[in-house]
């Protein structure tokens, strides 16, 4: 089956990494506890927005093939969900 193209979250995906190293850089210079944990925060709403948006993607397409084609609806419904559970 061919997969979906998620290059329009590379952006997004740089911008975390730009953040995580930015936290990296304020544990080092020992910056206030609270600061750190609001950009921890930023990064996880981040990744969470990318998550949906590669989910939705997986849903409209993968799952919607997998319909016309007959390909264990079911099947792709349990390997959300168990995805979802991890």
């Amino acid at each position: 089956m061919k997969h979906p193209c998620h290059t329009q979250q590379l952006p997004s995906l740089k911008r975390i990494e730009g953040q995580v190293r930015g936290i990296t850089k304020m544990i080092e210079e020992e910056k206030y506890c609270i600061d750190i944990l609001n950009q921890i925060k930023a990064v996880r709403n981040a990744i969470s927005t990318v998550e949906g948006k590669i989910l939705k993607t997986h849903m409209k397409q993968c799952v919607k093939d997998a319909l016309s084609n007959d390909q264990g609806f079911d099947d792709k419904v349990e390997e959300i969900i168990k995805t979802l559970k991890r």
